[in-house]
């Protein structure tokens, strides 16, 4: 088992070495697609109410979460790199790690990337799954802050341990392997609001149609989300 590690650290060390950008792409989005899996293996596996019908896997689902994770994680390469430039842990004069840089890296991403990251990741989905601008203002006035709020404690240790033992090319490889519970999080979550959303679309159209009959079945045979 050692050696097949060693055997994939030096095959990644070796990608990164020459195509930073597409290896990072590559991790990323297959991380962040095996989270979304995770997730729907979940929820089709997960006990459903006897009225509800168990849910298929989304296919396409799982490659909305590759193409953002693909997008995204160039972007996080590069947001490392700055934070190893602009919070040196370790003094030149003594070669010690300074708790009060790591603690400021910490902070600076968790301040300025957690709430930018999770703003992509809301609008990116909705831009994705093909959302009017109204349905994308419902997620984020719906999704928004109870998600920051949960990252903030969570993350935080994890960007630690990431800041602290990491060398800079595994960091996103790293916070995308951490990132497959966090995606696991964020999927379930999506997915719930999309239901929540559709829903709502479903008895918009059938208010404006002014069949109140068949709103009134409509509201009782729509799947519950909790």
């Amino acid at each position: 088992m050692n050696i097949l590690h060693l055997t994939v650290a030096r095959a990644y060390q070796h990608s990164f070495q020459a195509r930073p950008n597409t290896t990072l792409a590559v991790t990323g989005g297959s991380l962040n697609a095996l989270g979304d899996v995770v997730a729907q293996t979940y929820q089709i596996t997960s006990g459903h109410k006897e009225h509800e019908s168990r849910p298929q896997f989304d296919v396409a689902r799982t490659l909305r979460f590759f193409v953002y994770g693909f997008a995204i994680s160039p972007f996080l390469g590069r947001w490392n790199a700055f934070l190893e430039r602009r919070f040196p842990l370790r003094s030149i004069s003594n070669g010690k790690v300074s708790a009060k840089a790591l603690t400021k890296r910490v902070a600076c991403d968790q301040l300025i990337m957690a709430p930018t990251g999770l703003a992509l990741f809301l609008g990116s989905m909705g831009v994705l799954e093909n959302r009017s601008p109204q349905e994308i203002r419902e997620k984020f006035s719906d999704l928004y802050k109870p998600a920051l709020i949960t990252n903030w404690q969570v993350w935080p240790l994890a960007q630690l341990i990431n800041f602290r033992f990491m060398p800079l090319p595994y960091r996103v490889p790293f916070q995308s392997t951490c990132g497959v519970f966090w995606t696991l999080y964020l999927s379930i979550m999506n997915s719930k609001e999309d239901v929540m959303q559709d829903r709502k679309h479903q008895l918009r159209q059938t208010l404006n149609s002014g069949d109140v009959s068949t709103t009134h079945r409509n509201m009782n045979s729509v799947p519950s989300v909790n």
